[in-house]
Parts: structure tokens; C-alpha cells; sequence
């Protein structure tokens, strides 16, 4: 088992990301408070569901005089029931950027291997896995002696669970004057900070960090690509006025602490 295990990736733009596995201990503890969210669901519509299916069954007798409709009855809340319990994580992990309630209050979420956002069809086979990984506890081994900490989820779709990354408080590298103030015009706007992931995020603050030691063709044409991509993500179809990349990038960066310091 390893504690704080990290790994690193290297992005298209040649900059390198670390990630820090969650662990058995943080996942075991979102799981919990995620299946204690699902207990409650699913018991309330059982509940509802024994009061319908109750009525549903002494109609139909009354009517047709035949008991076989009680089994049907059954077996829609089975089915119901697992598509509650399996859709309950696509559904979460799909839209809230690879975290669950569980996931949330743990500070942990699923990535792709390659660290971008995962996808609904990733999701939905980690989902169907589950029931393996935890009623045989083929996850809880796996995770404890992988060196990437995969259950058999993780394994067939590609997944990894790591810890969120904080967002520092401030920035170790000059940010200009412009870059402040079209902070402001980008959070007035309709830019969606939300869909930057914490790992997009640490690629640009990589970028600013590490542009001056670059030189000046390999800069701009970074800077370009990233402002592009970031541009891309945030559904920013125009700026608010002329600015270059490296300005954009700044506010962005900037924007994105102010968004995230709000919401903690």
C-alpha cells in the first residue's frame, strides 16, 4: 500500500502535471457517505413504491383475478433500485467533474489517466464494475497493492481517483496591471470558470511560472495554444477588448482563484 502516492504526466503543451492518488482511506470514506446518501434514497422509494405496487396488485385481482402482476411489481423495484445505485455515480461523476457528494466532501475526484475530465462512457463503466469491486473486495485489493491505486473500474475504463488540488492563494510570478482589471470584465462575462478544471489550471499557472525562461518564439506560440484552449473551455466566444495571450492567460489564472477563494 502506498501512502501519498504520486504520479506525473506530461501534457501536450510539454508541461508536466503531478497528481496525488487518493488512497484507500479517502476513497473508502467518500464511498461511505455515498452509500449512505443511496441507502436513504433507494429505501424512501422502496417505500413509495411497496404503497403503489400494494394498490397496483389488489386492483388487478379485483379485476383479472390473477397474482402474477405482484412479481412484475417486484421486479421494477429491483430494476429501478440498480439504476439508482448505477446512476447515481454517472450522473454526479459526468457533472460534477469526476465527484460524487462522497467524492466532494472528501476532496477527491476521478480523472482519465491522462489527467483531463472524465467521460460519460468512463463513468458508466466504472459504475457497472462496482458492485464487483466492492461486494468481493476486488477493489479494495487492488487499490491497496497497485502502484496507480486502480480498482477493476479504474482498470478497464482508463480512470484514476486523486486528490483535488488546492489553488494558491497567491502568485509567485509578476501578473500586469491589465491582466487585474480584465479579471474583472471575464467574471462579469459569460465565462464559465467552472469547466476549468483544476488541472487546467495548473498548466497555465506552469506556464506563467516557467515563460521566462523560455524563449521568446517557443512563449508565444505556447501562450497562443494555451489562451486558445482555455478560451475553448471557459465557452469564452469573444474578449471583452484586444489583449495577448499572456495577458489572458494572467486574468485568467487570477479569476479563477477569486471564483474558487468564493466557493470554499
Amino acid at each position: 500500500m502506498h501512502f501519498f502516492n504520486r504520479i506525473t504526466h506530461q501534457t501536450p503543451e510539454s508541461v508536466e502535471l503531478e497528481f496525488t492518488l487518493a488512497g484507500i482511506g479517502s476513497r473508502a470514506w467518500a464511498l461511505l457517505i455515498d452509500y449512505h446518501i443511496l441507502t436513504f434514497s433507494i429505501a424512501g422509494f422502496l417505500v413509495i413504491w411497496s404503497f403503489i405496487a400494494y394498490q397496483v396488485v389488489e386492483l388487478w385481482n379485483q379485476i383479472f383475478r390473477n397474482t402474477d402482476v405482484g412479481l412484475w411489481m417486484l421486479a421494477i423495484a429491483f430494476l429501478v433500485s440498480y439504476f439508482l445505485y448505477t446512476g447515481y455515480f454517472v450522473l454526479c461523476e459526468t457533472l460534477w467533474q469526476g465527484q460524487t457528494l462522497g467524492k466532494r466532501f472528501a476532496k477527491i475526484r476521478v480523472v482519465r489517466d491522462d489527467g483531463r475530465r472524465v467521460s460519460i462512457q468512463q463513468a458508466v463503466l466504472r459504475s457497472l464494475l462496482r458492485p464487483f469491486d466492492d461486494i468481493l473486495f476486488i477493489g479494495a485489493f487492488l487499490i491497496m497493492f497497485g502502484r496507480r491505486e486502480k480498482r477493476l473500474g479504474d482498470l478497464v475504463a482508463g480512470t484514476i481517483v486523486i486528490q483535488t488540488e488546492t489553488s494558491h492563494s497567491q502568485a509567485n510570478f509578476p501578473v500586469s496591471d491589465s491582466a487585474a482589471d480584465l479579471m474583472s470584465q471575464l467574471i462579469q462575462s459569460e465565462a464559465d470558470f467552472s469547466q476549468l478544471l483544476p488541472d487546467d489550471f495548473a498548466v497555465i499557472r506552469e506556464y506563467l511560472q516557467r515563460r521566462k525562461a523560455m524563449s521568446k518564439q517557443a512563449r508565444e506560440k505556447l501562450s497562443l495554444e494555451l489562451a486558445k484552449q482555455t478560451k475553448r473551455i471557459i465557452a469564452l466566444e469573444k474578449l471583452p477588448q484586444a489583449v495577448t495571450p499572456d495577458v489572458f492567460l494572467e486574468a485568467v489564472y487570477l479569476a479563477y482563484q477569486q471564483e474558487r477563494n468564493e466557493n470554499m
